[in-house]
Protein backbone atom coordinates (compact mmCIF):
# COMPACT_ATOMS: atom_id res chain seq x y z
CA UNK A 1 0.00 0.00 0.00
CA UNK A 2 1.51 3.47 -1.11
CA UNK A 3 1.12 6.52 1.25
CA UNK A 4 -0.48 8.46 -1.80
CA UNK A 5 -3.78 7.22 -0.99
CA UNK A 6 -6.19 9.72 0.60
CA UNK A 7 -9.01 8.39 3.01
CA UNK A 8 -12.50 9.47 1.73
CA UNK A 9 -15.22 8.77 3.86
CA UNK A 10 -18.40 7.31 2.34
CA UNK A 11 -21.50 8.80 1.81
CA UNK A 12 -23.88 6.02 2.35
CA UNK A 13 -22.47 3.90 4.92
CA UNK A 14 -19.65 6.20 6.81
CA UNK A 15 -17.35 4.00 6.04
CA UNK A 16 -13.48 5.82 5.41
CA UNK A 17 -12.18 4.18 2.72
CA UNK A 18 -8.42 4.63 1.10
CA UNK A 19 -8.56 5.32 -2.49
CA UNK A 20 -5.50 6.22 -4.88
CA UNK A 21 -5.45 9.69 -6.28
CA UNK A 22 -7.30 9.94 -9.48
CA UNK A 23 -9.64 6.93 -8.81
CA UNK A 24 -12.16 8.85 -7.16
CA UNK A 25 -14.19 8.86 -9.63
CA UNK A 26 -15.42 5.23 -9.99
CA UNK A 27 -13.92 4.23 -6.68
CA UNK A 28 -16.16 1.84 -4.56
CA UNK A 29 -16.60 1.70 -0.75
CA UNK A 30 -14.95 -1.45 0.79
CA UNK A 31 -17.81 -1.82 2.86
CA UNK A 32 -21.49 -1.29 1.46
CA UNK A 33 -19.94 -1.41 -2.58
CA UNK A 34 -21.65 2.18 -3.54
CA UNK A 35 -19.83 4.81 -5.25
CA UNK A 36 -17.31 6.87 -2.69
CA UNK A 37 -17.47 10.15 -4.73
CA UNK A 38 -20.42 11.36 -6.65
CA UNK A 39 -20.92 14.26 -8.73
CA UNK A 40 -23.70 16.15 -6.63
CA UNK A 41 -23.76 17.65 -3.45
CA UNK A 42 -24.47 15.81 -0.34
CA UNK A 43 -26.89 16.49 2.68
CA UNK A 44 -25.24 16.22 5.49
CA UNK A 45 -26.22 16.16 9.15
CA UNK A 46 -24.24 17.11 12.73
CA UNK A 47 -22.94 13.59 13.29
CA UNK A 48 -22.31 12.50 9.12
CA UNK A 49 -21.07 16.15 9.10
CA UNK A 50 -18.33 15.95 11.76
CA UNK A 51 -16.78 12.40 10.67
CA UNK A 52 -16.66 13.86 6.55
CA UNK A 53 -14.68 16.71 7.99
CA UNK A 54 -12.54 15.40 10.39
CA UNK A 55 -11.56 12.12 8.35
CA UNK A 56 -11.55 12.77 4.67
CA UNK A 57 -8.21 14.29 2.98
CA UNK A 58 -10.07 15.56 -0.10
CA UNK A 59 -11.36 19.63 0.05
CA UNK A 60 -15.36 19.89 1.41
CA UNK A 61 -16.80 22.73 0.37
CA UNK A 62 -20.24 23.43 2.45
CA UNK A 63 -23.04 25.20 2.42
CA UNK A 64 -24.75 26.31 5.57
CA UNK A 65 -28.29 26.84 4.25
CA UNK A 66 -31.63 27.21 5.21
CA UNK A 67 -34.59 26.00 3.18
CA UNK A 68 -36.67 29.18 3.91
CA UNK A 69 -34.22 31.34 2.93
CA UNK A 70 -34.85 32.89 -0.98
CA UNK A 71 -30.93 33.68 -1.49
CA UNK A 72 -30.54 29.97 -0.65
CA UNK A 73 -33.02 28.17 -3.02
CA UNK A 74 -31.72 30.40 -5.53
CA UNK A 75 -28.50 29.33 -5.38
CA UNK A 76 -29.15 25.43 -4.64
CA UNK A 77 -29.32 24.89 -8.01
CA UNK A 78 -26.08 27.06 -8.85
CA UNK A 79 -24.38 24.93 -6.00
CA UNK A 80 -25.38 21.30 -7.77
CA UNK A 81 -23.83 22.87 -11.25
CA UNK A 82 -21.34 24.11 -9.32
CA UNK A 83 -20.51 20.37 -7.70
CA UNK A 84 -20.82 18.58 -11.29
CA UNK A 85 -17.48 21.34 -12.47
CA UNK A 86 -15.55 20.63 -9.29
CA UNK A 87 -15.80 16.89 -9.37
CA UNK A 88 -13.96 14.97 -7.94
CA UNK A 89 -11.59 17.42 -6.88
CA UNK A 90 -13.45 18.80 -4.43
CA UNK A 91 -16.36 16.94 -2.87
CA UNK A 92 -19.60 19.19 -2.30
CA UNK A 93 -21.85 19.17 0.88
CA UNK A 94 -24.90 20.90 2.00
CA UNK A 95 -26.03 21.23 6.04
CA UNK A 96 -29.47 22.93 6.85
CA UNK A 97 -28.66 25.26 9.61
CA UNK A 98 -31.89 25.51 10.95
CA UNK A 99 -32.33 21.59 11.43
CA UNK A 100 -28.40 20.92 12.97
CA UNK A 101 -28.25 24.90 14.87
CA UNK A 102 -25.65 23.45 17.41
CA UNK A 103 -23.06 22.70 14.21
CA UNK A 104 -24.23 26.62 13.00
CA UNK A 105 -23.26 28.18 15.80
CA UNK A 106 -20.11 26.06 15.69
CA UNK A 107 -18.86 27.93 13.40
CA UNK A 108 -20.30 30.80 13.36
CA UNK A 109 -22.57 31.29 10.95
CA UNK A 110 -24.69 34.18 11.19
CA UNK A 111 -26.24 35.17 7.74
CA UNK A 112 -26.99 31.99 4.73
CA UNK A 113 -25.99 31.17 2.77
CA UNK A 114 -22.54 30.76 3.53
CA UNK A 115 -19.58 28.47 1.91
CA UNK A 116 -16.82 27.04 3.93
CA UNK A 117 -14.12 25.11 2.19
CA UNK A 118 -12.38 22.26 4.88
CA UNK A 119 -9.37 21.04 4.39
CA UNK A 120 -7.71 18.64 6.17
CA UNK A 121 -10.57 18.79 8.89
CA UNK A 122 -9.84 22.58 9.35
CA UNK A 123 -11.61 25.67 7.84
CA UNK A 124 -9.70 27.20 5.40
CA UNK A 125 -12.09 29.95 3.59
CA UNK A 126 -15.58 31.33 4.13
CA UNK A 127 -17.78 33.57 1.76
CA UNK A 128 -20.98 34.62 3.01
CA UNK A 129 -24.01 35.02 0.61
CA UNK A 130 -25.55 33.90 -3.18
CA UNK A 131 -23.04 33.03 -6.29
CA UNK A 132 -23.75 31.58 -9.11
CA UNK A 133 -21.91 28.49 -10.10
CA UNK A 134 -19.05 29.88 -12.13
CA UNK A 135 -18.39 32.51 -9.15
CA UNK A 136 -18.29 29.29 -6.71
CA UNK A 137 -16.30 27.39 -8.77
CA UNK A 138 -13.58 30.80 -9.20
CA UNK A 139 -13.92 30.88 -5.73
CA UNK A 140 -13.32 27.21 -4.59
CA UNK A 141 -10.49 26.76 -7.12
CA UNK A 142 -8.60 30.11 -5.63
CA UNK A 143 -8.33 28.23 -1.89
CA UNK A 144 -7.40 24.96 -3.12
Amino acid sequence: MTTDNRLIVCPHCGAVNRIHPGREAEAACGKCHAKVFEDHPLELVGSTFDRHIAKSEVPILVDFYSPTCGPCLMMGPQFADAAKTLFPRVRLAKIDTSAEQAVAARYGIRAVPTLILFRDGREIARQSGAMNARDIEAWTRQHV
